[in-house]
């Protein structure tokens, strides 16, 4: 039987081979069936010609070529004899052109959004393929959201011009959301740190509007790695993190995972050793080594020293410095040995320092931040640095600094390329509140006029109760030294309830260098100032302030600033401390002496808590009484929310005698704020994200703090307020909304207050 069956397929064989060699003489060659392809592209790849001797070979490779040039879905070539003349046909069947591609029972995503996953496009030929591609691409953006019983089939009209519609009929289904996340085998940690440590979460009551609870499946491979990660930082270095098991609920509206884990058992630190190009002694490079012998190995702390060891040498300008950590595991003692191998490579100068994409700023206002020039040895930490301080100068978007190899391997270009950003507002409005009645107001503010990065601020407003002119500039560099040199001049006049204030003066002001991140600021300040219109009710300490004065300060502040982003700090601290004396020549004598404190920590999830605090202190000189302009007056925005701005403090009750609305006389109380002479206020807030690509940002916060008389105590009855709000960092400059509840009310306060404002974050 096996004889027969070979000796069949041979004989097919031989007859095929004798049938694929056979020779056509072929007096014509024709291309039939060609609508909207051109019948030359076709010959242009044929090499079957009239007159010729073809074998089905030759044939067939034409047919190969045709189909090659993507535009027909069936090739057929025919010998016939025609009038006695030998043609060879090649009979064709264009693909149809996509006149249409639509798509219904989508509700999750837009038909725009539809359109970018599909790789059918009109007007195109269509290709079968392109609709298999479509389909799982919309799938798979359908999965990524989260709704894994997502169904898309599709339904191709071709007309009798062979022209083709194609509808993709979508059945979303539910959204389904992780409803419960368990590992297995965790004895180091439980299910309840493993859980918040990975990306993906469990959902939540308000998992519809922020989308928790979402699985994806590049996110949960990354989960894998962090959990591992949990792992290698406290020793156990053979943790096994299998893939984890998803299940479908009965519903299919949930998902249920299961991660499995095999720990293995925990590792400590053996042996410690350096070798290979060591610039220091190797007790001084283990140093720079955060873990020890006997220590719990941790892969995070290793990664730390590498990073340290690394710089070390990269500071001293070996730029290609390559640090690596050797690992020798003795499974029978539970040891890892750990070996710093150093290959420090040539010694690299700076050749060029670059700077691209500004198109206002001058190039000298970004080298003058740079912590190197050309010449310099290269430093991974100037580096650093050079981009934290031209970011700091609020110009720019983005700011990116780069190397690339120079002239030789042992010079290196620096690259420092930036995106400009908005740095003038202007500003133009008309208003009415109780207090100023009819108001109007406008401002111009420049923080990089000329693209110098001078300061300049012009500003006006104008109203019932209160108006004012500014200008204003300051040169951060005057002369291209370290030094900054400003000026202001300035007039205001604003009606209260119980006296008017009118202010004309001017200031000169100089900053300068004193250490790393300190700064020194030098002010001398004159002052025109006159209260009048005082009310015949009004207190005695205001009573005996009318009239005219005038006030010659020099204030001295000293501010050290050690924030990652000045704008917007998420981690470091501000402090600053400043003393006001007048009593240079004017009428009005006093010191006034502030402390001010900030300090910004990081928590996870892009979240960031602060700590706020500032104290402050006036004290008349000669006898002279403080002005009433220059006391301490707590409350608002700036210092305590939920209290009304300036009415935080020390007060006197007044008594006035008014008609009554049956025209008997009746007594009315009210208060009157006089201001401290003593302040203190504390300010915590928790900020957190909201739209991470806006840069708006959510906040809560507890204020504490007052203002105290002369015979009053430092912190005493100190009041509170707490309460909520939004910060966005907005084309117009920093935005506020917050609302703040008063915790200790009295009589003829608001329980709470809303507050909003445009201007920088105190």
């Amino acid at each position: 039987m096996r004889i027969k069956i070979l000796a069949a397929l041979i004989a097919f064989l031989v007859v095929s081979a004798v049938a694929f060699g056979q020779e056509y003489q072929v007096d014509e060659v024709l291309v039939e069936g060609t609508r909207r392809v051109e019948q030359s592209a076709v010959e242009a790849v044929l090499t079957a010609k009239a007159g010729q001797s073809l074998s089905r070979a030759d044939i067939d490779r034409d047919i190969r070529a045709i189909f090659a040039l993507g535009r027909f879905q069936d090739v057929v070539a025919e010998v016939s004899d025609r009038d006695g003349v030998t043609v060879l046909a090649y009979r064709l069947t264009e693909r149809p052109l996509v006149r249409k591609v639509v798509f219904t029972g989508n509700d999750e995503f837009k038909e725009d959004k539809l359109r970018e996953l599909s790789t059918l496009k009109t007007p195109n030929l269509f290709n079968p393929n392109a609709v298999d591609e479509s389909i799982e691409a919309i799938k798979k953006a359908y999965l990524a959201e989260g709704f894994y019983a997502v169904a898309v089939t599709s339904e191709v009209d071709i007309d009798e011009e062979n022209e083709a519609s194609i509808a993709f009929t979508i059945d979303e289904g539910e959204k389904v959301l992780v409803r419960h996340i368990s590992f297995e085998g965790n004895t180091v940690f439980s299910e309840k740190q493993l859980r918040k440590a990975i990306e993906t979460k469990e959902k939540w009551f308000l998992s519809w509007l922020t989308g928790r609870g979402t699985y994806q499946e590049e996110v949960i491979q990354n989960d894998l790695e962090i959990v591992a990660d949990q792992y290698y930082n406290e020793g156990y270095v053979q943790v096994k993190v299998r893939q984890p098991l998803v299940a479908l609920s009965e519903d299919k509206k949930y998902l249920d995972l299961l991660i499995e884990i095999e720990e293995g058992a925990q590792f400590t630190v053996g042996e410690l050793d350096a070798q290979g190009d060591l610039l220091k002694s190797k007790d001084e490079i283990l140093s720079l080594v955060k873990l020890q012998a006997g220590d719990v190995f941790s892969r995070k702390k290793l990664r730390e020293s590498v990073f340290a060891v690394n710089d070390m040498y990269a500071d001293q300008g070996y730029a290609y410095v390559n640090v690596s950590p050797l690992t020798n595991l003795d499974p029978s003692e539970q040891r890892i040995n750990l070996t710093i191998d150093i290959e420090q490579g040539v010694q690299v100068v700076i050749d060029r320092v670059i700077i691209g994409g500004n198109t206002k700023t001058r190039d000298k206002v970004i080298r003058r931040e740079m912590q190197m020039v050309e010449g310099d040895l290269y430093s991974a930490t100037g580096i650093k640095k050079s981009r934290r301080k031209i970011n700091n100068l609020g110009f720019f978007e983005e700011v990116n600094v780069t190397t690339a190899k120079g002239s030789d391997e042992s010079h290196m270009d620096v690259h420092v390329d930036v995106k400009e950003r908005p740095t003038g507002t202007f500003s133009l409005g008309f208003g009415y509140s109780s207090v100023d009645k009819f108001i109007g107001q406008g401002s111009v503010s420049q923080d990089n006029f000329l693209g110098r990065a001078l300061k300049l601020n012009l500003a006006a407003s104008f109203g019932g109760s209160s108006t004012t002119y500014q200008v204003g500039i300051f040169d951060p560099y005057f002369l291209d030294k370290n030094l900054g040199l400003g000026f202001d001049i300035y007039n205001t006049e604003r009606e209260w309830s119980d006296f008017s204030k009118k202010t004309t003066g001017g200031d000169i002001k100089l900053g300068f260098p004193v250490a790393e991140n300190t700064r020194g600021f030098l002010m001398y300040k004159y002052e025109d100032k006159e209260i009048f219109d005082v009310d015949e009710d009004a207190s005695r300490l205001i009573r005996d302030q009318e009239g005219t004065s005038t006030l010659s300060s020099l204030f001295a502040s000293l501010t050290k600033n050690t924030t990652d982003y000045r704008l917007d700090p998420s981690r470091g601290y501000v402090a600053e401390g400043s003393v006001e004396f007048a009593g240079l020549g004017g009428t009005e004598k006093f010191v006034k002496t502030v402390l001010d404190y900030r300090h910004f920590w990081p928590f996870k999830w892009g979240t960031v808590f602060t700590a706020h605090g500032q104290v402050g202190h006036i004290q008349e000189i000669g006898g002279e009484e403080i002005p009433i302009d220059e006391r301490f007056f707590l409350g608002g925005i700036n210092s305590l929310r939920g209290f009304n701005s300036r009415e935080v403090g020390p007060r006197v009750r007044q008594v006035t005698e008014v008609a009554g609305s049956d025209g008997e006389i009746v007594e009315d109380e009210d208060f009157e704020f006089i201001g401290g002479d003593k302040e203190a206020y504390f300010n915590l807030e928790y900020i957190f994200p909201l739209v991470k690509d806006l840069n708006l940002k959510g906040l809560v916060f507890f204020d504490t703090g007052n203002a105290w008389g002369e015979d009053e105590e430092f912190f005493d009855e100190m009041r509170y307020s707490a309460g909520g709000g939004i910060r966005w960092f907005s084309p117009m400059g920093p935005l506020r909304l917050e609302w703040g509840y008063n915790l200790d009310a009295k009589e003829d306060e608001d329980k709470s207050k809303f507050e909003f404002s445009i201007g920088k974050f105190f």
